[in-house]
């Protein structure tokens, strides 16, 4: 490959590293064609980018994305899984793909700037994704108003109670 194109490799992977919130770096050896298309497919289904290059231009473009510590996970062939809306769906994705295809092993990645280990990668993976957490934050805000609600209805509940339980015994009494 010659230098301008090298260059324009390193400035490719650059950018996509300083503009994903999260990246994984994994080893495919040993999947077969027909599994790396299942797995791009399912990344490209999710937003999520996946990119082979070569590790000394990886290296460049991270050494200009001042992220000199990814240098330990760049052995060996290494493919980049960039995830530029959800965070945590570049490890899911892939840590459940590499649970049922045991030749696809993660290495390490980047999380909003930092690099992270391999236990971080999996450790991001077993987090629930973004809308199932916003999900769980609504049902925490309605909580407080819900029972509020139920307390501010309690007397008026149990009036009814009591007057219901006057009408029966005045039913049984005639």
């Amino acid at each position: 490959m010659a230098r301008p194109e090298k260059v324009a490799v390193v400035n490719e992977v650059y950018e996509k590293l300083t503009k994903a919130q999260s990246v994984v770096l994994v080893d495919f050896r040993g999947l077969t064609v027909q599994e790396a298309t299942e797995l791009r497919k399912k990344l490209r289904e999710a937003g999520v980018e996946l990119k082979v290059t070569k590790n000394t231009l990886t290296r460049l473009a991270a050494e200009k994305a001042d992220l000199k510590d990814l240098h330990a996970y760049l052995e060996g062939p290494t493919a980049l899984a960039f995830g530029y809306e959800d965070p945590v769906s570049p490890a899911k994705i892939l840590s459940d793909f590499a649970k049922d295809h045991k030749k696809l092993e993660l290495k390490g990645g980047v999380l909003e700037g930092r690099v992270i280990d391999q236990a971080m990668v999996t450790a991001l993976a077993e987090l629930p994704t973004r809308e199932v957490l916003l999900g769980q934050l609504v049902g925490l805000m309605q909580a407080p108003i819900r029972n509020l609600a139920y307390v501010l209805s309690a007397p008026i509940r149990n009036t009814v109670y009591v007057l219901d339980a006057v009408r029966q015994k005045k039913g049984e009494v005639a």
